[in-house]
């Protein structure tokens, strides 16, 4: 039988760590989270026996694959090692206060690290600008190693870069150009960002609902929380943002990405 990738034993230990599944063994050690998730892996492809118990041991591939997934998931903060204060050794393992939120999130949001990031940002925004998607996966790496700082800069050039784009757009239609006139002469970001709300909120009448929808919260609320962000992370202020902050960040990019994505094909 070939083995599994990545994301699908990473699917499986995080149906498992949540208990979405019903296993024989308790996954609060490597070894108990490695048979669960045989057990698990075999039920859903029908090599299982009725009933709970016996083992179902993993392919080679796999079971080095799981060894890397399980440090990895160690790194990000979403398990600690030890059961308790007074057992803190591998193998035994809990999820952390972090990881237990996270794993019962479960779906198209959820995302460990830059491809599974990039994938969730490409289900919801197949049309994302190459280079925004550059600057994106720079912010979920510096994330994953805990510099949050940086994330947080890139997040802020994710944001900006996309929101030119479409003033580029409409900067040569001919059409829109006329109208959103008074923005291409605005210096800063903040100012053309203004100028272009301004009038947007003058065609708001004209604006399909699916775009009117949400339309302030998801695209000036968010752009305008993850730039003073970035603008705070970019200067020596000292504030550096938690990394709980920065993960509710890079959910709410793909928010944002993809009202802005709707206002493109509105204005194409």
């Amino acid at each position: 039988m070939a083995g599994h990738s990545y994301e699908e034993l990473r699917a499986t230990v995080l149906d498992v760590l949540a208990g979405r599944v019903e296993v024989f063994y308790t996954p609060n050690q490597y070894e108990h989270l490695v048979l669960a998730v045989g057990e698990t892996l075999a039920r859903r492809e029908g090599r299982a026996r009725r009933g709970f118990g016996g083992t179902y041991p993993l392919e080679a591939q796999d079971s080095d694959l799981l060894l890397e997934l399980f440090w990895d998931l160690f790194r990000q903060g979403i398990i600690s090692l030890g059961s308790n204060d007074a057992n803190r050794q591998f193998p035994f393992f809990r999820l952390t206060r972090l990881g237990a939120r996270l794993v019962q999130e479960g779906d198209a949001y959820f995302f460990h690290d830059v491809s599974s990031y990039e994938l969730a940002i490409r289900a919801e925004v197949p049309d994302i600008d190459e280079k925004t998607l550059i600057y994106l996966k720079e912010a979920m790496q510096a994330y994953r190693s805990g510099c949050l700082l940086s994330a947080t800069v890139m997040l802020g050039v994710a944001v900006e870069h996309s929101f030119q784009l479409l003033l580029e757009q409409l900067e040569t239609h001919p059409t829109h150009s006329a109208d959103f006139s008074s923005v291409f002469t605005e210096r800063s970001l903040l100012g053309r960002f203004n100028a272009f709300s301004r009038q947007l909120d003058s065609k708001s009448k004209q604006l399909p609902r699916s775009v009117k929808e949400d339309l302030t919260t998801h695209l000036a609320g968010i752009l305008s929380t993850i730039r003073a962000y970035r603008n705070e992370a970019g200067h020596p202020t000292g504030k550096v943002l938690g990394r709980e902050q920065v993960f509710v960040l890079l959910h709410l990019f793909i928010t944002y990405c993809k009202k802005l994505q709707q206002l493109r094909e509105y204005f194409r």
